[in-house]
């Protein structure tokens, strides 16, 4: 999706003119469903409000997903018995929403998403598959999809079962996944059937800048709402060499490439929406020493640089028009239908590369809103 949003504010220093001007030209994803792309637009909006106190950001939040939430809780175009992880990441906001509105159908939409979770099928471990279309299989993006709103929920219900149940799915998942130096492969199969799995190991190929950059907004964003204690203690350990891992990736830019573990693949190039989401982890778990002093120092200062570099590289204004460009439209393993998508580095720059599109906007709202929480 692109979007032409020309007002005279938008070439602005800073992007908030921009970001304004995105949402109020914004359309629902795909066409209305509830979906993990306007999720991410959301999880955006409610940063930038929690960390500026700007109704405005509120006021586009209730707007965009009041429209898809019932009186009962109904979530436009939402199947449960899909099982599709992504379908969980919008309901980040519903809790908040409960509490800011006191509207109580925000409330009777999260516990429709948790009982989708109560019910989702796993791998033999105890992963959550990531669809029901894609059985057996754990992708990196479906902890970010799926984990967050289950701690969340947790914490807001009193029900630590579900918060053990999450840390466990961490752990079990990392280990599945792990590429070595800190770095993990975008998804896993728990039959080692699918074509794009080692049928040894079950991992796919290759590391995948979005994948990691799900994983690292995953383990902050939790790890954030835990206590430092010994349930989560080699979480924060496996944070701290990941971030470590992120910290060597980084291109002198400010960004990362857009397949992490061979950089000179030919045609590699830095990719904007895993540089966000980077941009976010590394400033947050920085700003709140989610892990030791000097990593955390590290952390933030290279959160800066990037966030500085996509504000200043990949948000261009030309002929009056601002556009955040560089965005990898989607990536993914296996097909149903269409080319197979084999999940070797090669794949993963044939995807095309777009601008605007909410999986990129969304991250660099994030990590703009944590920008504001670090100057403080």
């Amino acid at each position: 999706m692109t979007l032409s949003v020309n007002p005279a504010s938008a070439a602005a220093a800073r992007p908030e003119a921009w970001f304004d001007a995105f949402c109020q030209a914004y359309r629902p994803y795909k066409g209305g469903a509830w979906c993990y792309e306007d999720g991410c637009i959301y999880r955006g909006l409610l940063l930038l409000f929690e960390a500026s106190g700007d109704q405005r950001w509120l006021g586009h939040l209730t707007r965009l997903a009041g429209a898809q939430v019932g009186p009962e809780g109904e979530l436009a175009g939402y199947d449960p018995d899909e099982f599709n992880i992504d379908n969980i990441l919008a309901g980040r906001v519903l809790l908040p929403l409960a509490r800011l509105t006191g509207e109580a159908r925000y409330r009777k939409a999260a516990d429709r998403l948790l009982d989708q979770l109560t019910r989702h099928p796993r791998i033999t471990s105890g992963n959550y598959w990531h669809k029901k279309r894609y059985p057996h299989q754990v992708w990196l993006d479906g902890l970010y999809m799926a984990l967050p709103f289950q701690v969340e929920y947790a914490l807001a219900s009193g029900n630590a079962g579900l918060v053990d149940d999450a840390l466990r799915q961490f752990s079990r998942a990392l280990a599945l996944t792990e590429a070595g130096g800190g770095l993990y492969r975008h998804g896993y199969d728990d039959s080692c059937q699918q074509r794009w799995a080692d049928p040894e190991t079950g991992r796919s190929a290759a590391v995948w800048a979005r994948a990691m950059g799900w994983l690292a907004m995953a383990l902050v964003d939790v790890l954030a709402l835990l206590p430092e204690d010994t349930t989560t203690q080699t979480l924060r350990t496996r944070l701290a060499t990941m971030l470590g891992a992120i910290l060597t990736h980084q291109q002198p830019s400010g960004l990362w490439l857009q397949v992490m573990d061979v950089p000179q693949l030919p045609g590699n190039y830095e990719e904007s929406s895993a540089s966000a989401m980077f941009a976010y982890a590394l400033q947050r778990a920085g700003r709140l020493g989610l892990v030791e002093p000097a990593l955390a120092d590290q952390a933030a200062k290279a959160g800066r640089h990037a966030l500085d570099a996509l504000t200043s590289a990949r948000l261009i204004t030309t002929e009056g028009e601002t556009h955040f460009t560089g965005i990898c439209l989607v990536a993914g393993l296996g097909a149903l239908s269409g080319p197979y998508r084999d999940g070797s580095p090669g794949y993963y720059l044939t995807e095309p590369v777009v601008e605007d599109d909410a999986k990129g906007v969304g991250p660099l709202m994030m990590a703009w809103a944590e920008g504001l929480l670090s100057q403080r």
